[in-house]
C-alpha cells in the first residue's frame, strides 16, 4: 500500500509559478532539500505546464495541483501529470470528480459540519484551510476528540515559527507553507537558498519526533 501523502514530509510547498523555465530548477531545489511533495497551485497561466515539466523533467518529486475548484481542472490537471489534488474547499460535484481521478486527493474544509460530511463520504484525509484564520491549533485540537479518525494538513498563515505546533497534533500528518520559497531567492533563481530553507523545514520531522 503506498504512503499516505500526509506522511511523505513534514512540510509540502504550495508552489506560485509565475514563469515556467523556473519549475523545473525550484522542483529540484526543494527534492533535494527533502520535500519531495510539491503542490502548484493553480493560479497563474503557467501552472499547468509547470506541472507537466516537473512531471516530466523531476521524476523524484510528486508534483501535485492545489487550488482545484472545478471538475475541469481534476482532469487537465491529472492529465498533466499531478499526482495528487488540493482545494481550498469541496462540493459532492468536485469531490466525486476528485474520488474518480483516480489520484490521491486532499478537500479543503475549515468548520466541523464539512469534516463530518467528509467522513460520511469515506474521506479521512483533507486539508485545513485557512489553517489560522479559521481557528488553527485550538481548533484542530478540539477536532481530535470527537474525530479521531480525520487527519490534516493544515495550509494558511504557516511558517517555520508555528509549523512544530501543529506538527505536534496527533490529527496533523504535514503542513502546507510556503515560507522555503522566498520572492527575492526566485527572482534571483537562487535554488540553493531555495534548497537551504526546504532542508530546515524538512528537519521539522525530526522535531516532531522529540515532541
Amino acid at each position: 500500500m503506498a504512503p499516505s501523502l500526509l506522511d511523505l514530509a513534514p512540510v509540502v510547498p504550495v508552489v506560485v509559478i509565475e514563469d515556467a523555465s523556473e519549475a523545473v530548477p525550484l522542483a529540484r531545489a526543494l527534492v533535494a532539500g527533502g520535500l519531495p511533495a510539491i503542490e502548484v497551485t493553480l493560479r497563474t497561466p503557467v501552472a499547468l505546464d509547470a506541472i507537466r515539466a516537473i512531471a516530466g523533467e523531476v521524476p523524484e518529486a510528486l508534483v501535485g495541483a492545489g487550488t482545484v475548484v472545478t471538475p475541469d481542472q481534476v482532469t487537465e490537471t491529472v492529465a498533466a501529470g499531478a499526482r495528487f489534488l488540493v482545494s481550498p474547499g469541496w462540493t459532492d460535484v468536485l469531490l466525486a470528480a476528485m474520488q474518480a481521478s483516480g489520484v490521491p486527493f486532499l478537500p479543503g474544509v475549515s468548520t466541523t459540519s464539512e469534516v463530518v460530511a467528509l467522513l460520511e463520504r469515506g474521506v479521512t484525509e483533507m486539508k485545513f484551510f485557512p489553517a489560522e484564520a479559521a481557528g488553527g491549533t485550538a481548533y484542530l485540537k478540539s477536532l481530535a476528540g470527537p474525530l479521531p479518525q480525520a487527519r490534516f494538513c493544515p495550509t494558511g498563515g504557516i511558517g517555520p515559527e508555528n509549523a512544530p505546533e501543529y506538527l505536534s497534533l496527533p490529527n496533523v500528518g504535514c503542513v502546507g507553507g510556503t515560507w522555503m520559497l522566498p520572492a527575492d531567492a526566485i527572482a534571483a533563481r537562487d535554488w540553493g537558498r531555495v534548497e537551504a530553507l526546504a532542508r530546515e523545514a524538512a528537519g521539522l520531522k525530526t522535531l516532531r519526533t522529540q515532541v
